[in-house]
């Protein structure tokens, strides 16, 4: 019996064990382990330049992306774009006060002014947001602008074309021509400004940037094609076009304008950084419809059924041209798509064994002993 109780006093305090003296740990203070995908997000050390609480700034993880600061903005890039938008709206408010008569010039002339200034207190925040953005790959900005100048620019074009259809008598005809030249260079050249190839650092080779210039000319060439169908309305004709064949003449030339190269943009927007030129087919295709093979009807129909002498037969068989290069075009690209080799397959998974080294693989090969070395040559 002594025994048994000695036995039961010794194993009674393993059976029970002390109470630690560590205090509690508070809930999400443990640590983690270094295998644990959430280790990079450990609260970092408080120094002692830092505040009372830790906040969002307290965990850092190297994976996440940091804040980065805003592209400057190239300011004469904003200049020049401001410029150029803002004299063709003073020129064309010119003929607007110079084609109104009597009291009514005065109140267009304080009209334009007043659009004017509000037009330019919009261009004054859109221009530096294009600015900030004509060194990277995107054209956001550049399509919003390029919206608001068309949209009053056209509003202004066909004041001035209606105020010279219901004056039919004064033939001045420099004063028609000099505003086709003027919508001619005006909105080409800002669609070059807003494209900024030469500020595209990312496109790196000659030969793509020679390719994107290639594309980009297309668009200028389709835009004068729309402006010269345009500009018949407000030319002198010997016989006019009915009523409602100039207003769907107009308005269709104004919907190509603002929407055309506003795909362009967004085109070379979506390409990013890596901009391939031969892969922007939205456009060619869209052009071919809209202006190549819809341009070639309504010139036709104008020189057949009204007559109208002023039809250009130049742009028709630049058109015609346009239909066959850009059919061309696309028949290599789906050609292409389907004989392209197949991309670079999944990286293969490397094994956790090691592998042997050269020698040692060497050393196995080669035999141990002589009688082996025998047997071999044998």
């Amino acid at each position: 019996m002594l025994r048994a109780d000695g036995e039961r006093r010794t194993r009674s305090p393993a059976a029970s064990p002390r109470p630690s003296l560590r205090p509690a740990s508070r809930p999400g203070s443990e640590q983690l382990p270094s295998s644990s995908p959430l280790s990079c997000c450990r609260p970092s050390v408080r120094t002692a330049e830092g505040s009372g609480h830790a906040g969002f700034g307290a965990f850092s993880c190297p994976g996440t992306p940091r804040m980065v600061p805003p592209p400057p903005v190239s300011k004469p890039h904003v200049c020049l774009s401001t410029v150029l938008i803002m004299s063709s709206l003073i020129l064309m408010d010119a003929y607007l006060v110079e084609q109104s008569q009597g009291s009514r010039k005065l109140g267009i002339c304080v009209m334009v002014a007043v659009g004017d200034v509000c037009f330019l207190l919009v261009l004054r925040y859109v221009a530096i947001w294009v600015g900030a953005e004509v060194k990277t790959a995107k054209r956001g900005y550049a399509m919003i602008l390029w919206f608001l100048y068309v949209f009053v620019l056209e509003i202004k074009v066909y004041f001035v074309y209606q105020n010279y259809k219901a004056d039919r008598k004064s033939l001045d005809l420099m004063a028609r021509k000099a505003l086709t030249l003027l919508l001619s260079i005006c909105i080409p050249a800002l669609y070059v400004l807003l494209v900024a190839t030469e500020h595209m650092e990312y496109v790196r080779t000659f030969k793509k940037k020679e390719d994107l210039r290639n594309r980009l000319f297309w668009v200028i060439v389709d835009v004068l094609d729309v402006l010269d169908i345009q500009a018949n309305l407000w030319e002198p004709q010997k016989k006019g076009l009915p009523l409602w064949a100039e207003g769907i003449m107009f308005f269709y030339c104004y919907i190509l304008l603002l929407v055309l190269p506003c795909v362009s943009l967004c085109e070379i927007s979506m390409q990013g950084i890596g901009i391939m030129p031969h892969r922007m087919m939205l456009y060619p295709m869209l052009s071919m419809l809209t202006v190549n093979i819809t341009t070639i009807f309504i010139r036709g129909s104008n020189m057949l059924f009204f007559r109208d002498s002023r039809v250009s037969s130049i742009f028709m068989g630049k058109n015609m041209l346009a239909i066959g290069l850009k059919v061309c075009m696309f028949v290599q690209y789906q050609r292409h798509r389907h004989h392209a080799p197949p991309g670079p397959g999944p990286a293969p998974q490397h094994s956790c064994q090691p592998q042997p080294s050269p020698g040692l693989q060497k050393s196995r090969d080669q035999p141990s002993c002589p009688e082996e070395l025998a047997q071999d040559n044998t």
